[in-house]
């Protein structure tokens, strides 16, 4: 019977991104259907209800990215040790991340809980939407935990070689998600808070599922309590590999407060409601990348710690090819029908307006982002944490953010929605040198393995 390591180094990479990378898929479009089901059902209670969940995302992002912080710094090194068959060392990561998980996560809902309301003003919040901003984001951060247990360790289960395991985790919380939504808030006329139990109950479910699947036998690593207390140089080392994905949701924070500000200014709370629908969109579509990436980084960091730098590089093109065919698809789609994909999400006639027009300007540059997703991740997989932070800054950081502070004051509105393609162009140009280079030094790997 092949094992996950002999499957690693000898099936051939396109069956083994195939078979790594549709679990993922599958696992991330589930995942992104927490939030939209929550939308969905939202946007038909109304416009402002649609701009309180956009007023609490970057409070979402934030516990999203301790998440990654520690979800995706563990996975990376955990796929690297496998590869090295270092399973002792291998389930200290794990130990180490659960217990980070917890207490970043208890923290984060304590501050949540306390600064909520001057949080949500600096986010944008006004009279009319921070009723319903308040009521969502509470309940959100009393299931914070399960959420940093549940998103950060399905990484792991699918770094651990188990990615139909990972997908059918999270396919179960997004289920019991979508069929608590219409209850809690309609049936049980919860409204937006109904959303928000929907949601963390989902996510105590989905956690419940991983813990108990690094209990089990089935698992190449499994939960020790010894592994549990905290080492520094395993923080460390976490904390340095998942900080490119933590940066990166962090920016997110920072980009969509200024965002939202602008938005608010320039264009009321509507402008804010429509630029929830099209991260909800954009988040549809781009799951599909999102879960290829994520796919082919145990496959990378595993062949890299082997030394199959071969392996490495034919990995990295395939994934490249397929990111960019789904960016280039995405473009269309939302090019030929912005109305049809806003109108999923409200049937409000000036909402569903701003939405159409935001979004094909803010996504104009959507077939070039390829070389943004596919380079921050190839090198956060083979431990390159500065240059994976880099490219996760450079897009929300160094550009987009001052290019929201200096365009709306030209061009209003629209300065806002071309923040987001000029910053996408600039940036996938220089991941794309980012790449090439890459693909220079693994030659020179290959070659010196060879040699």
């Amino acid at each position: 019977m092949q094992t996950n390591k002999d499957m690693l180094i000898t099936m051939p990479v396109s069956r083994l991104l195939l078979k790594f990378s549709l679990p993922a898929i599958a696992g991330m479009i589930v995942n992104s259907l927490y939030n939209l089901v929550d939308r969905i059902f939202v946007g038909r209670i109304g416009g402002l209800a649609m701009t309180g969940i956009g007023l609490s995302l970057p409070f979402m992002m934030m516990l999203s990215a301790v998440s990654s912080l520690i979800g995706v710094g563990a996975s990376a090194l955990i796929s690297i040790k496998l590869g090295e068959n270092d399973k002792d060392e291998a389930k200290g990561l794990l130990g180490n991340a659960i217990t980070l998980l917890i207490v970043l996560m208890l923290l984060m809902t304590l501050l949540g809980l306390i600064f909520k309301v001057p949080v949500l003003k600096a986010f944008g919040a006004s009279e009319a939407t921070m009723p319903f901003a308040v009521d969502y984001m509470t309940v959100i951060l009393y299931g914070a935990v399960f959420q940093g247990i549940g998103t950060g360790l399905v990484n792991v289960v699918r770094a651990a070689g188990q990615p139909v395991k990972s997908m059918v985790i999270v396919l179960v919380g997004t289920l019991i998600n979508i069929i608590l939504d219409p209850f809690l808030i309609f049936t049980f006329d919860m409204g937006i808070s109904g959303a928000a139990w929907a949601t963390i109950i989902a996510q105590l479910v989905t956690s419940i599922l991983v813990i108990q699947h690094f209990l089990s036998e089935k698992s190449q690593i499994k939960i020790e309590l010894n592994k549990l207390r905290l080492r520094l140089v395993t923080i460390k080392s976490i904390l340095s590999i998942g900080f490119a994905a933590f940066a990166m949701q962090l920016s997110s924070v920072a980009v969509s407060i200024i965002s939202n500000n602008a938005l608010k200014t320039y264009g009321g709370d509507v402008a804010i409601g429509a630029m929830t629908i099209i991260n909800s969109v954009m988040v549809l579509f781009l799951m599909s990348a999102m879960g290829v990436t994520q796919g082919a980084a145990p496959i990378i960091g595993f062949n890299f710690g082997a030394k199959r730098f071969d392996r490495v590089k034919q990995v990295l093109k395939l994934e490249l090819l397929t990111v960019s065919s789904i960016c280039t698809i995405t473009f269309i789609l939302i090019q030929a029908f912005p109305v049809m994909l806003s109108s999923i999400f409200t049937s409000e006639p000036d909402l569903i307006s701003k939405a159409s027009t935001g979004m094909r300007l803010f996504l104009l540059m959507l077939p070039l982002i390829s070389a943004q997703i596919v380079g921050a991740s190839y090198f956060q997989a083979i431990g390159e944490a500065k240059k994976a932070t880099f490219l996760g800054l450079l897009r929300q950081v160094l550009l987009l953010i001052p290019l929201l502070l200096i365009l709306p004051d030209f061009f209003g509105l629209n300065g806002v929605w071309g923040a987001g393609a000029l910053s996408d162009l600039i940036s996938s140009l220089i991941a794309i040198a980012s790449l090439k280079s890459a693909f220079n030094n693994l030659k020179k790997l290959e070659n010196g393995e060879r040699g």
